[in-house]
């Protein structure tokens, strides 16, 4: 049996990220997680969420994780990872949403065009793309500890680092979504909010 991970920064915002997304996913059936990591979001989330069917997604590596949270909380809506490398993999599509929580500053910028181009083609007409995370504002961190934490993520991996949100938008305009809500979050986070107008190519 594979140990569970476990992240202390996912329970300590499951809960309030849920409040988000149970108001944005009430006539949602078919969500894609992209980046599942431990796996705790999305079993907490799928047991508020029972009308929605949630993909979990994952590299190969994290796979044994999730699943070890998933055979401990197993749950008719809760599927088990894929593997998805926003570079290289083929994208699940439609979908009515896609969720993910603290992806775009482990990256490389690469990948987070890359993750922005296969959500604009996944989504369904007027599908919802949910990114969870710490953001920067006119070139500014929010926070002295998420410039800490800025300065952490580069030392150990120069293309890391929390993202502009200038630049996330700019993305989102080139891939066909548009940001419909930027919600601040607790620890100095958001929960950005777009939408796909157009139909899937």
């Amino acid at each position: 049996m594979h140990t569970k991970p476990f992240s202390q920064a996912c329970e300590n915002n499951k809960a309030v990220i849920l409040a988000h997304l149970q108001r944005l996913f009430k006539k949602t059936h078919s969500v894609l997680e992209i980046g599942s990591g431990t796996g705790q979001h999305a079993v907490f989330f799928t047991q508020a969420l029972a009308h929605i069917r949630w993909q979990t997604s994952d590299r190969k590596i994290n796979h044994a994780g999730i699943n070890a949270w998933i055979d401990e909380q197993p749950q008719a809506n809760l599927i088990r990872p894929i593997e998805l490398d926003v570079l290289t993999s083929d994208w699940p599509k439609p979908v009515d949403a896609i969720y993910s929580a603290n992806t775009a500053h482990i990256m490389p910028w690469q990948a987070v065009q890359a993750m922005f181009d296969g959500v604009s083609r996944s989504l369904a007409h007027k599908g919802l793309f949910v990114l969870y995370g710490p953001f920067n504002y006119h070139g500014q961190f929010s926070s002295p500890s998420n410039a800490r934490f800025d300065e952490h993520l580069r030392t150990n991996n120069a293309e890391q680092g929390i993202r502009h949100h200038e630049d996330i938008c700019a993305l989102a305009i080139q891939v066909g979504l548009t940001l419909i809500e930027d919600n601040a979050m607790p620890a100095n986070n958001q929960l950005l909010v777009f939408t796909r107008e157009a139909s899937c190519g």
